[in-house]
């Protein structure tokens, strides 16, 4: 591709590629985000019961302190009217505080009067006030258990009432009252990785991690509850400003994102956690109050982790259209320099068969010599017989005539075979492979090299059976074996006087549940030197110096033989053999189809035998 057109075809992908990578920017900080949220909110969930138990175990410390006090005589009398001094029940209320370390023990008579209290030697002394409006008073008076936390009128220190109704004989006489301290837990709260708060009934903020969060409002109060406060003294005319939570998303029913903002009025004090930012807000409501607690995650961290995750998607992803655009390059390359390798094969191929056709049209002039003397015998015996078939015409003896005639037809089938088979090995074959008899393949092969064997003296020994197939083409394997049968002569040149003489041996056999059927060509000559093994089948490589008159060359040479066999899914290879001489093994794949070991198949041929000459 032309460098113009590639970088044309780049910039059109940029704008792509940077799509591609915001929007994987997008996912990557959505998923990120989900999943931290998650997180958050199973982390705050965990928290938020912690918080909650450890609030409703400081309250049930004093829970059913009140209701004891209904057991002394001393406080019934008092309420009922009949111990006119409570003196002595105030050394005790005292000393009862003290012990339990609440903040302070009253007892009100049936109209709300204070009576007798814990505080009764000091200024401030609850005694004679008359706290009937309180709503902890007007539970315990209508007979139920009260809990109410405000802050006092007194002191304006605020706490926790709990207060129970004093019975005598089914009625009430009096209501006792014990205000709890929960500025302790406070401070355990203010050392936690994430802030709480209460909430009570009225949204006002009543406990907190924060100390500047405490008594400001969750939601916007309206004036009549805010005279309504004014009124009851709940909060003791605090100004109850707003906290600032500003909601941003909810994300489940019991959690949402918010952010915190400083109120107007002043600045929030320095904590171990963020006071201000974004917020995963989880609230419950607390067991047998009115109240809600809520549990603030600090999100940004959250926040910045998905943002951070984004950035290596969107980096990731552009990084991978990258890989991709320059894979998409490549393979357009590759697609060409494929169609190239293929145009290249195709040429090499058509030149490579080509080339064996040249082999052995090469086998045959080097044969000619052998055929020509091959045919001259049976000719000479034509002509012969002919000649005497002639006189045996003129003299009438016709039985003689016919005989002759026999020998001359029957010599010329044996031509015509030794003919044939020149024109079979000569012919371009296919080279598609298909079940064949090794046998055929290699008789032909012996056959076409009879006369130079002969020459030669050497002794050949067969031993393949009919029944092994393999896939291959005959024709082409037959070249193959009369390439190394040749070599193998060639290897023996010059050892007919000696003792034992020259010897060549084909086997054939298929190998133990492999699948393969293996040929070898092995000879006793000198072996191959081990310089030679590694260049065995480099084309160009011989270590013939000049031509020997009839050595039978073939001029395919091992490289192409070997091209042949790896064309049928083989291969071949040669070693010395362990008594010496030259060992070749042709591996091809096994038949797996039956076939009939005495049928003649398209393209095959079965060598004669050809009668000697009279």
């Amino acid at each position: 591709m032309p460098v113009a057109r590639r970088l044309r075809t780049i910039g059109l992908l940029l704008p792509a590629l940077a799509g591609l990578a915001l929007l994987a920017g997008i996912i990557g900080f959505r998923v990120s985000e989900g999943m931290g949220l998650a997180d958050l909110r199973e982390t705050g969930r965990h928290r938020l019961d912690l918080y909650a138990e450890s609030l409703e175990r400081e309250i049930d410390k004093y829970a059913y302190f009140p209701a004891t006090l209904g057991l002394e005589r001393d406080v019934l009398d008092l309420v009922a009217g009949r111990a006119p001094l409570a003196w002595g029940l105030n050394r005790y209320l005292e000393r009862l505080n003290e012990r339990a370390g609440t903040l302070s023990i009253y007892v009100l008579n049936r109209q709300g009067r204070v009576l007798a209290a814990s505080n009764w030697n000091r200024p401030d002394s609850f005694i004679g006030e008359d706290l009937s409006y309180r709503p902890y008073f007007i539970e315990a008076a209508a007979g139920r258990q009260g809990r109410f936390f405000g802050v006092g009128t007194t002191r304006g220190e605020a706490g926790y009432y709990l207060s129970s109704p004093l019975a005598e004989d089914g009625a009430i006489v009096g209501v006792a009252v014990v205000k709890v301290s929960l500025e302790q837990l406070e401070q355990s709260w203010s050392t936690v990785e994430a802030p709480v708060l209460v909430a009570d009934e009225n949204g006002v903020v009543i406990l907190a991690s924060v100390p500047s969060w405490k008594f400001t409002t969750l939601r916007p109060m309206d004036e009549p509850t805010r005279r309504h406060f004014d009124q009851t003294l709940q909060y003791n005319a605090r100004p109850l400003a707003p906290l600032g939570l500003m909601p941003q998303d909810r994300i489940a029913a019991d959690a949402e994102l918010v952010r915190l903002s400083r109120p107007a009025e002043g600045q929030l004090e320095e904590t171990v956690f963020p006071v201000s930012g974004g917020f995963l807000a989880q609230t419950a409501p607390l067991h047998g109050t009115g109240w809600a607690m809520t549990v603030l995650s600090p999100a940004d961290q959250v926040t910045g982790m998905a943002w951070a995750q984004a950035a290596l998607a969107a980096v990731g992803s552009a990084f991978l259209g990258i890989l991709l655009l320059m894979w998409m390059q490549r393979r357009r390359h590759l697609r060409e320099l494929e169609r190239k390798v293929e145009e290249r094969t195709r040429n090499l191929r058509a030149a490579q068969d080509e080339l064996v056709h040249a082999g052995k049209l090469a086998v045959i002039g080097q044969l000619s010599a052998g055929l020509a003397h091959e045919l001259n015998q049976p000719l000479a015996a034509l002509r012969t017989l002919s000649g005497n078939t002639v006189k045996f015409l003129q003299r009438g003896n016709l039985d003689a005539a016919q005989g002759n005639l026999e020998r001359i037809a029957h010599l010329v089938d044996a031509m015509g075979a030794l003919t044939s088979q020149l024109k079979s090995f000569a012919r371009k074959s296919s080279g598609a492979p298909r079940p064949v008899a090794v046998r055929r393949p290699i008789d032909n092969a012996l056959f076409l090299l009879d006369q130079r064997l002969r020459r030669s003296g050497v002794a050949v020994q067969v031993d393949v059976p009919e029944d092994i197939a393999a896939l291959c083409d005959p024709n082409r394997l037959e070249q193959v074996v009369v390439n190394l049968v040749a070599n193998g002569l060639d290897a023996l040149a010059g050892r007919e006087g000696s003792q034992g003489g020259g010897r060549l041996t084909l086997t054939a056999a298929t190998g133990s549940g492999d699948g393969r059927v293996r040929i070898q060509v092995a000879d006793n000559g000198p072996g191959l030197p081990a310089d030679v093994l590694p260049r065995l089948f480099e084309p160009f490589f011989t270590t013939k110096e000049t031509a020997k008159e009839g050595s039978g060359g073939l001029g395919l040479g091992l490289a192409i033989s070997a091209g042949i066999v790896r064309d049928f899914g083989g291969a071949l290879t040669g070693a010395n053999g362990a008594d010496g001489g030259a060992v070749f093994t042709i591996d091809l794949p096994a038949a797996t189809l039956p076939i009939d070991p005495t049928a003649v198949q398209a393209g095959d041929f079965i060598c004669p035998t050809l009668p000697s000459p009279p």
